[in-house]
């Protein structure tokens, strides 16, 4: 019997994992199954999917391909049969997620217990860094990105908009002084960051334009959490988006400075992945649960402190 279905299943999860051992085991196979099953595709199409080493494995441009088609090829089959069974499909497999370190930790983690009540077969492979993510390289499903989306054939979800806000240690604006323009940053300790998109500019609203500010600091770090860290313990100033700072403002550990400059400082939010309307369910499943609940925690509401006078 022609099982290629069944066949794409194994590969999937092969790509997914990344290892034969780690598929077997998920499959309940041996690994010399798994390894034959994947040769049995590859002398099937005439075309090698992956590269085997003894210390990786790494797909091929056409194991990419395939990898691609036949996750969209299965996504169509679930639907189908869930729709003529009329029965929820019990979605199973794993969902690899990219997001910044603040974001994850402070928005994405929160929500998935309860993901995994409704949904507790799927696995989230979850990476947090404030580097940028490459989604077909690093076989990510899902990138939460904040700021202005570059042209791509990926296809985007906005959350919603989050302001940057300028912050300091109530602690830190005692010994400094409290900034009263963007003239004055010239004179205060500005927290940065290292990575390579990163530039060392905080764009203020000035006379009714928005000017860029070159700042300095004696920080500059590749994730914005060390950098908020820093900000409470009175290192500096630090410009962290508003969902990142929002316990620290609450709890007066750190206060907003120059809020009618930055006012203007917002920046987009979207989930972005691959494939369309062939998405496969479980990362269809985990948009649909998420993205509302992100919608309604981007609402803030600010906590502004002005300057004692």
């Amino acid at each position: 019997m022609d099982n290629r279905f069944g066949e794409m299943k194994i590969f999937l999860r092969v790509v997914e994992s990344g290892s034969f051992s780690e598929a077997a085991r998920l499959s309940m196979m041996t690994p010399s199954t798994v390894s034959k099953l994947i040769g049995r595709i590859e002398s099937r199409l005439g075309v090698q999917l992956v590269e085997r080493s003894t210390r990786k494995l790494s797909i091929t441009p056409e194991g990419l391909a395939y990898y691609e088609r036949a996750q969209a090829l299965i996504a169509e089959l679930d639907d189908l049969e869930g729709f003529l069974s009329r029965k929820t499909v019990q979605l199973t497999g794993t969902i690899r997620i990219n997001a910044s370190v603040a974001f994850g930790a402070l928005m994405l983690e929160p929500l998935l217990p309860e993901f995994w009540a409704a949904y507790p077969d799927i696995v989230v492979d979850l990476s947090l860094s404030d580097e940028m993510a490459d989604l077909y390289l690093d076989r990510t499903d899902i990138a939460f990105r904040v700021g202005k989306l570059q042209d791509s054939s990926l296809m985007a979800r906005q959350l919603g908009t989050v302001p940057r806000l300028i912050v300091g240690a109530p602690d830190y604006l005692e010994r400094f002084g409290w900034p009263q323009s963007a003239d004055d940053l010239e004179h205060h300790r500005c927290l940065g960051f290292n990575f390579r998109r990163a530039a060392p500019v905080w764009p203020l609203q000035e006379r009714g334009r928005i000017v860029d500010r070159i700042v300095r600091g004696p920080l500059l770090a590749n994730n914005g959490e060390t950098v908020r860290r820093a900000a409470v313990r009175g290192a500096g100033l630090a410009r962290l988006a508003e969902y990142h700072v929002r316990d620290d403002l609450a709890a007066g550990r750190l206060v907003e400075v120059l809020a009618d400059n930055a006012t203007r400082d917002e920046e987009a939010i979207h989930a972005l992945y691959q494939g369309g309307k062939r998405v496969p369910q479980r990362i269809r499943a985990f948009l649909d649960f998420v993205v509302p609940r992100l919608q309604a925690s981007l609402s803030p509401t600010f906590i502004r402190c002005s300057e004692p006078s």
